[in-house]
């Protein structure tokens, strides 16, 4: 036994002391183990994959290596790879080098980067929505099943209910209208789901008072489709597919411009728990969910985090808290000219807008339009050099270089030539000399000129004597 104050032999100290060293280079092991295997679940593809994919299904991120939005995506892509061969999931999780396979990559209809498509025998469809990954699952198992789901019990729909905040259900049998839903969910299933169901299979609380119905379940009640009031089937998913108020983002603006709504944005921080921030949020929900009936066919509602996404889409710094109106159809803007305090200051608001006594602001007129190419030029490169200086540099520095050196090379050019003190002794000589030998020159010409004056006057002369003697001889013979 060791008493107390004794020593502790030397080898025991340093196995303590290795212990944690080689704890810390397993734990880095096991990491970059682990980083390797779910980065080798997405295949890289090439120029074969289109003509050897048969009837599999793909989830393919076509990317650029010096994009930087392909990069933040690229370790996503990797963990949504890994869960989807972990699950068992039927369908392979692929990524392309667009760039290098430019021809693949333009043929299933790439036009940007990264660009994320679910492929599905002849059938492409384009993911739009926020790049995490459990947005891009929900969206892989949607689009790879089938486009209309079958509800054949309460248990069953009250599963699905659970799952998905907003959800489409057509009720009733064969009928046109069921063919038009059939083909707004080819169309739309990229956003939502579709579901069929006969009657007795929707929960108590939901009462059909027509067959065939379309029916649309969100915000905890339901909401059924009027051919009449509503319009066209497809119109109307496209505009109830969200929730009737919502967390906005650049995807979700993005998307609801295709609604044809103006968005009432409020412009709220989220860390600051004041009340003038609570409030706000509170009261454009309050008229969201209570004010539904008259706003909603005209109107969507929701809050931003922060002003930067807002200040880029309109040009200008919002205060915070505030409220913005935005009409995505003509990039238009209202904002009110006195704070929204209260329900019915923002119902007020609203009402202004619809009425067109609200003075709106931006527009897709040329003026905003250079202004609108201008804005997002400087928005462009200031985020190139943000995420890659070095390609900012060669991008825009080599240009650059290349101008400086020709103003430089034409500037040089039209500058006079200055000779030195030897060089202008030297020239005065040459020019000496050249004056005499064309003085010389000169003289010589007088003399020619002279000889040949000469000649000419006594060749007249000559000539004039052969007359006169021809006329004497004609004279004598008439004598």
């Amino acid at each position: 036994m060791r008493r107390v104050g004794q020593a502790q032999p030397l080898y025991t100290i340093k196995m303590a002391a290795k212990v944690p060293a080689v704890f810390v280079v397993l734990l880095w092991g096991i990491a970059a183990f682990w980083s390797i295997a779910v980065s080798s679940f997405a295949i890289d593809l090439d120029e074969t994959f289109k003509d050897n994919r048969e009837d599999e299904i793909w989830l393919v991120d076509f990317y650029a290596p010096w994009c930087g939005h392909c990069k933040k995506l690229e370790p996503i892509w990797d963990e949504v790879a890994a869960e989807m061969f972990t699950s068992g999931s039927p369908i392979k999780v692929g990524k392309m080098d667009a760039t290098i396979y430019a021809g693949v990559a333009s043929q299933f209809g790439v036009r940007g980067y990264p660009t994320i498509k679910l492929l599905k025998g002849d059938l492409a469809y384009n993911y739009r929505g926020p790049r995490t990954k459990e947005d891009i699952i929900e969206f892989a198992g949607r689009v790879s099943g089938p486009l209309v789901r079958s509800l054949s019990s309460q248990q069953l729909f009250d599963h699905w209910q659970k799952r998905h905040p907003v959800f489409f259900v057509y009720v009733g049998g064969e009928s046109p209208l069921k063919e038009k839903f059939f083909e707004v969910a080819s169309e739309l299933i990229v956003y939502t789901y579709f579901f069929s169901a006969s009657e007795d299979a929707l929960p108590e609380d939901v009462s059909v008072q027509e067959l065939p119905a379309v029916l649309v379940f969100k915000d905890g009640t339901y909401y059924t489709y009027d051919e009449y009031e509503d319009g066209d089937l497809s119109s109307w998913v496209t505009k109830e597919r969200f929730l009737g108020y919502i967390h906005i983002d650049g995807f979700a603006l993005y998307e609801l411009a295709e609604t044809g709504k103006l968005v009432v944005v409020a412009v709220i921080d989220s860390k600051n728990s004041s009340e003038a921030h609570t409030s706000l949020k509170a009261i454009t929900h309050e008229v969201a969910t209570a004010y539904r009936e008259q706003f909603h066919r005209n109107f969507q509602f929701g809050h931003i985090d922060g002003a930067d996404y807002i200040n880029s889409v309109i040009m200008d710094e919002v205060i915070v808290p505030s409220i913005v109106v935005l009409n995505t159809s003509n990039q238009q803007y209202f904002i009110p000219e006195t704070a929204i305090e209260s329900i019915e200051d923002l119902i007020k608001f609203i009402n202004d807008i619809m009425e067109g006594s609200a003075q709106a602001q931006g527009g897709d007129s040329f003026y905003y339009r250079v202004r609108r190419l201008l804005y997002d030029g400087k928005s462009t490169i200031l985020s190139v050099f943000k995420t890659s200086p070095l390609l900012g540099c060669f991008l825009f520095g080599l240009p650059l270089g290349v101008i400086s050196i020709m103003c430089y090379g034409i500037w040089t050019a039209d500058g006079e030539y200055e000779p030195e003190e030897g060089e202008l002794l030297q020239n005065e000589a040459i020019e000496q000399g050249d004056a005499e030998a064309s003085d010389e020159e000169k003289e010589e010409n007088n003399d020619e000129r002279h000889k040949v004056d000469n000649g000419v006057k006594e060749s007249s002369k000559e000539h004039k004597d052969e007359e006169l003697e021809e006329k004497s001889m004609v004279e004598k013979k008439r004598d």
